[in-house]
This record gives C-alpha cells, structure tokens and sequence, in this order.
C-alpha cells in the first residue's frame, strides 16, 4: 500500500479494539472476553481501518492478532450481526458481506506478516480470519470450525473457499466447509491449519516471540515475499518466474542487500534497515 496519505490524522483509539504498539510490533486484541471475542458490525469496520492505517506506517514491521480470555474468536455476534441482517435489505446485506471481505483482504495485503495466536475456539468468521493470518500460532486448546453451513449460508464466506484448499488442500478444505465440524489442535496441525504448535497458555508468548523475531528481520523482504505468495497463487508457471525476476531485480538495489554483504564480509549480523 502507499504510504502516502490525505488530510486524515492517525486514529488516536480504537472504540472495538485494543491495540499496541512496541518495537515495530502490533498487537491487535479482540477484547469481548465474556462474548468469546465475537465479532460486531464496529468490531469488522475497526479492523479493515485499522489494518489500512498500520500498512501505511513504515513502524509496523509485524502485527500479531489475539484474542482476551479464554478464545480467540467466536465469529459473527449471534444477536448484533445474525439477528439484524434479518431485517436488512440486499443492498445492505451486499455492503456488509464486502465489508468482511475487504477485512480478509486488508490482512493478506498489507505489506507485513500477521501473526494469529489462537487459544480456544476460532470459529466462523473468527475461524476465516486466523486462516487468512500469515501464521497461526496455536496452544492445545484451540478448535477451529468454519460454521458458515450451520447456519444455513454457503461455507465460501470470507474467502474461505479460496484460502482453506490452499492452506490444507481441497479434500480437507471441503470437509470443514461443508460440515462444520470442529477441528481440534492435533488434527489442526497434522493437516497444516496451525503453523506452530505450543504447550497451553503460551500462544500469545510465542506469538509474540515470532512478531519480535520478523520485526528484526528484512522488513522489505518479508513484505515482498508475503505479496508473492499472495499473488502467484493462481498464475501459470511463466508469470510467477517473471515476477519473481523483476521482484528480485529490484530488491537487488536496496540497502538491505547490500548490509547482508557487508555484514557477511565484516563476520558480523546484519543490521537491516527495511530499505
């Protein structure tokens, strides 16, 4: 994203959030610890902003997203979403299903890794937004359902049907979307859902361990390498070798590169600079 911005001063708080920030790193906390974090129309519009804000500062080299209590996130406010989109008409129904999308897509383009760290239930849009995490760190506790079809809507919401076959390939990805059933930690890891495993509790810790690590690594890397993953998931062969070519050809001339060299001449650490 451009960090180039209009008249708008920075979002001084967060009405629907509690957000950190520390060492380059953002935590970013669900806080309806007695709702098990579920979501409300302010807490999805908080979010996309939020995530629009972060992109644009160059201080943020790693978000990790949390849950307070005992979940992570239990999806969609049964009564503040569920119960009012009954009494919506299709051009607000279309408004507010873009505007989770537009979340699910804030995550996996802004130009940083995000981090879900996952204990307790993960489920229904909860479920969709660890999926679309660049990891998820996860404690025993944690269970994941996509629940989209128990509530009698398509299981494609959110981008799932697009994410969760790439993540755990399409055999899995159609079992959980169009049953719904729970997916606990061990079974979660085995098929590739959870990207690291930790003893209970310490989620959060290690979440933040992995956010701290990146923060201190190439930040212009890792931003370039998470858009290539993004972006060469559905090109042919010759498009994503090109890309590759221009992407490299380019960072080839930052600064980063060059300290690598240097660092490696010296017998020293690299000191990167994210340029």
């Amino acid at each position: 994203m451009s960090p180039f911005t209009g008249s708008a001063a920075r979002t001084p708080s967060w009405e629907h959030l509690r957000v950190e920030l520390s060492d380059g790193v953002a935590t970013v906390t669900l806080a309806r610890p007695e709702k098990l974090n579920a979501l409300t129309f302010g807490a999805y519009a908080d979010l996309r902003d939020l995530l629009a804000e972060l992109s644009r500062e160059r201080s943020v080299r790693a978000l990790v997203l949390a849950g307070e209590g005992r979940g992570f996130c239990s999806g969609g406010d049964v009564d503040e979403i569920i119960g009012a989109t009954l009494s919506m008409d299709t051009a607000q129904l279309l408004d507010f299903n873009r505007m989770t999308g537009q979340v699910v897509r804030a995550v996996r383009e802004c130009p940083f890794p995000v981090i879900a760290a996952v204990q307790g239930v993960a489920a229904g849009a909860g479920a969709v937004l660890a999926l679309a995490a660049d990891f998820r760190v996860a404690d025993p506790t944690a269970r994941f359902a996509f629940l989209f079809t128990r509530v009698g809507l398509s299981g494609g919401d959110m981008g799932a049907a697009y994410l969760l076959p790439r993540v755990v390939g399409l055999g899995h990805a159609t079992r959980l979307l169009m049953l719904g059933d729970p997916v606990r930690a061990p079974e979660a890891e085995r098929i590739g859902l959870i990207s690291e495993l930790t003893e209970e509790g310490q989620a959060d810790e290690t979440a933040q361990q992995l956010a701290h690590r990146l923060a201190q690594g190439p930040a212009l890397a890792y931003a370039q390498t998470k858009a290539l993953l993004t972006s060469e998931l559905d090109m042919p062969l010759a498009a994503s070798l090109e890309l590759d070519a221009s992407t490299q050809a380019l960072l080839m001339t930052g600064e980063d590169y060059a300290e690598f060299h240097a660092a490696f001449t010296e017998k020293r650490p690299p000191k990167w600079s994210g340029r």
